[in-house]
């Protein structure tokens, strides 16, 4: 420790202004970049960092000219629909959302062709179509013309007529699927090891154009939204209207993330600053530790703005642990100080100070490289935005270690605190209780941890990783209410896609034409091996087809299905009624007009890849919804009952990608989990040079990581993108208690040999500075249950939880089994 004296004696006291101007100009520098600091909710942060789901998810878009890049307005007029007044309102409010700079178009029951009129024909379609907006159509007829349309209802319009829908189609630029063609190539080649180093300047270069383009693209989309709401917003008073869409989810995901990080993160700042006055009633023991915070995250911050590194959903908590990391550090040094304050109260400020960083640096290096350990061990996840928020929390513990070390040293020393009569004073504090109570009622606490061990593995086995978007949002909320009314009323939320793809034509002289062999297709249910295979429109293949959508169809969590089959529903209803002949079906391509072909065909038929698309809108609300059993069953379907080969079948849309995340939370929990403990022990038996230490201060820490996990099952809260990492949280915060405790249990020891008066003396010293730190932290986090994002919810009661379990195991399984298995060697 020599070196760490003359460290402090000869830089940090002499020249204290010095250090903080130093650290005040790399505040400084840290600040130039503060407006790079992005958030990112988009489809590449949901996905696994090798998850392809997300390239075929663009590619079917593209291949089938769809998009999920739209808003859907939900329009329920306070008078009738069909009504010249309800008609009038609702092209009013269509066309000022078609006005908008950033809308290419829209869809509504104003401008759909109604495909109704006594002399519509097959033959005669183009010229007959009608529209409410171009055409003298009655209201009545137009609603009974889109309600018996097989494409409509519980689409742009519900079944009972009274709600329809307004489709703002929000494109996404050429350029920004260039930049993502040539990132994704490049990276490839990088990743491979093939790349030249122009080619991987070429890779850094294109990556910085993606990244400023589409946080271009998401200012301009968020600026669009909020002109939408705007508009929507005057129209309240004449109907009932929600907003929904995947943009919106996203948008709304990012403002209530940002909203969490400034106004709860500033109240959480508040509440903790509030406790600290109260503990400890010096104004030095609340200004010193929020400086020492502030710095931290405007540090981390700053870093982040400067790598350009997006913070995601998951890792938009990184701000409040910062806070929960940097406090937990500069609590045990206020404590250790004002402990040698009672000790010594004569003694010097510097003289104070200089013992308690001396004896507190090596158990608080301790905590912080362990924990750094704990979160580091997210990065062995294979989810993209779980591996950045574990290098995110590494980088920001070490920050708050150095600056804990330095910078609070430097305040101390400008501004030495008095000996007040609190610290003179001679009563045995508060958790001296649980040191009585460990000591007496041995047995209990370790009957009562073996019961907690127990009901935490029957939770653990009950936990599932099903959940909805809906699920993030309060039921008062604008985004929840949306999803409610799209769902009820207009066929779905989230996006799925079933493809399949065609059967190959075997080898043959005849191929191509469909009179070589005996059978004839149009008429006849052909050998599949003679069948004729140069287009989709034979009767057997629309058959077939229509067989995947009547089953898609009947799927409770499925909303509306839309397919080729629909189109060939509504061909036939132009058709008077009756189903297409064989004959009709081969010149469906030529029969339906060109300007109706991207609405009927193109988004289910491309010939081109021999490929057949579903649109499917599952419906987020339905309490049975279980992502990974409904996409097994519907693959074991249509490959065992429908007889399609495994590579024939491609389900792809956001509800895969989600879900692909989803499933992967539980190897990635237990592989996270396992690295973590196994990181752990390593450290402790490094750090305590004992196997017995080592296992008996694993304990409390499997004990507050399986509390938090096991009543996450027992109250039936799934895993999901954001709780996946309160088990590490967990982890890392237990692991602080369980070092500082034996730590100190050590030094103690070593002074009298007797265990239970080492017991009482550490918990009226170290364990004060666990319980202040402990109670400063669960009443800061209670403030996040005010959020409207439930993730940010159960982050904070899931925080206090883990502080509580971590505190009671520290304060009574820890020091029972010390004092039972007698781990140290009596002092000679």
């Amino acid at each position: 420790m020599s070196w760490l004296r003359l460290f402090y004696d000869r830089l940090i006291f002499p020249r204290p202004v010095v250090i903080l101007l130093l650290f005040g100009l790399l505040l400084v520098i840290a600040s130039l970049r503060l407006d790079q600091f992005r958030l990112d909710a988009s489809a590449e942060s949901l996905v696994l960092e090798d998850d392809r789901s997300l390239e075929q998810y663009r590619e079917v878009n593209r291949r089938f000219i769809t998009s999920d890049d739209f808003l859907i307005v939900t329009f329920t007029p306070h008078e009738e629909l069909f009504s010249q007044e309800g008609l009038t309102v609702l092209e009013s409010l269509r066309d000022e959302l078609a006005a908008l700079e950033n809308v290419s178009s829209t869809n509504s029951i104003l401008n759909v062709p109604l495909l109704h009129s006594p002399d519509l024909t097959l033959d005669t379609v183009d010229s007959e179509i009608k529209t409410i907006d171009g055409d003298d159509v009655d209201p009545k007829t137009a609603r009974q013309a889109l309600l018996n349309n097989p494409l409509y209802p519980n689409l742009l319009i519900s079944k009972d007529g009274r709600t329809t829908a307004i489709q703002v189609n929000l494109p996404t630029p050429e350029r920004y699927f260039e930049l993502l063609h040539e990132r994704n190539e490049l990276r490839d080649k990088v990743d491979s090891g093939k790349a030249s180093a122009q080619e991987q300047q070429r890779l850094e270069a294109v990556s910085r154009e993606f990244i400023e383009f589409t946080e271009s693209q998401g200012e301009v989309r968020d600026r669009t939204i909020d002109n939408v709401r705007a508009i929507l917003d005057s129209y309240r008073n004449r109907a009932e209207i929600h907003l929904g869409g995947v943009p919106m989810i996203v948008a709304d995901m990012i403002r209530f993330i940002k909203n969490d990080l400034s106004t709860f993160g500033i109240g959480v700042l508040v509440f903790l600053l509030v406790t600290l006055a109260i503990i400890f009633r010096q104004w030095r023991w609340v200004l010193i530790p929020l400086l020492c915070c502030s710095f931290t995250v405007w540090l981390v911050i700053g870093y982040l703005s400067w790598a350009r590194w997006p913070v995601t959903v998951i890792s938009s908590n990184f701000v409040s642990l910062l806070l929960i990391m940097t406090l937990s550090l500069t609590i045990h040094l206020i404590v250790r100080y004002r402990e040698f304050q009672h000790d010594a109260p004569d003694a010097a400020p510097r003289e104070t100070l200089r013992n308690t960083l001396l004896a507190m640096i090596k158990p608080c290096f301790y905590m912080a490289i362990t924990t750094i350990v704990a979160f580091g061990s997210l990065t062995f996840s294979g989810i993209r935005p779980v591996i950045d928020f574990g290098w995110m929390m590494t980088i920001g513990l070490a920050v708050a270690f150095l600056i804990t070390f330095i910078v609070f040293p430097a305040l101390l020393s400008l501004l030495p605190p008095p000996v007040d009569e609190r610290v003179r004073s001679d009563r045995i504090p508060f958790t001296d209780l649980f040191a009585r109570f460990t000591e007496n009622y041995g047995k209990t606490v370790l009957l009562g941890s073996a019961i907690i061990a127990v009901l935490c593995v029957i939770g653990v086995s009950r936990l599932s990783v099903e959940n909805s978007f809906i699920d993030y949002f309060k039921s008062s909320t604008e985004i929840h209410q949306g999803m409610v009314t799209i769902d009820d009323r207009l066929g779905g939320t989230t996006p799925l896609d079933v493809v399949v793809t065609d059967d190959k034509p075997p080898e043959s002289d005849g191929e191509g034409d469909p009179f070589a062999s005996d059978c004839d297709p149009f008429v006849e249910d052909c050998d599949p091996a003679e069948e004729y295979r140069d287009t989709w429109f034979t009767y057997q293949k629309m058959n077939r087809l229509e067989k995947v959508h009547n089953y898609l169809d009947s799927l409770p969590e499925t909303g509306k299905v839309l397919s080729i089959s629909t189109t060939l529903d509504v061909l036939a209803q132009v058709n008077g009624g009756e189903p297409l002949d064989a004959l009709e079906l081969a010149f469906v391509p030529s029969a339906v007009p060109e300007d109706l072909q991207d609405i009927l065909l193109t988004p289910y038929i491309s010939e081109e890849h021999d490929q057949a698309r579903f649109g499917i809108r599952i419906l987020e609300t339905s309490p049975d919804l279980r992502r990974q059993e409904l996409l097994d069953r519907i693959r074991n379907h249509l490959t065992g009952e429908m007889g399609f080969e495994d590579d024939q079948v491609k389900l792809t849309g956001m509800t895969v990608m989600y879900n692909n995340m989803l499933q992967s939370l539980f190897d990635s929990q237990i592989k996270t989990l396992g690295v973590v403990f196994l990181a752990i022990m390593i450290m402790f038996l490094i750090l305590f040079r004992s196997v017995t230490l080592a296992l008996i201060g694993m304990a409390p820490n499997l004990i507050a990581a399986g509390s938090v996990l096991g009543l996450m099952g027992w109250l039936g809260i799934p895993l999901d993108m954001m709780t996946i990492t309160v088990a590490a949280i967990t982890v890392g915060i237990a692991v602080d208690d369980t070092i500082h405790y034996i730590h100190r249990f050590k030094t103690e020891f070593e002074k009298d040999g007797d265990y239970i008066a080492t017991m009482h003396r550490c918990h009226r010293s170290i364990g004060q500075a666990m319980f202040f730190t402990s109670l400063t932290i669960i009443t800061g986090f209670s403030i996040l249950v005010l959020s409207n994002f439930i993730p940010t919810i159960y982050f904070g009661l899931f925080t206090g939880f883990a502080m509580f379990m971590a505190l009671v195991g520290a304060l009574t399984l820890l020091p029972r089994l010390i004092v039972l298995i007698k781990p140290f060697s009596v002092p000679g």
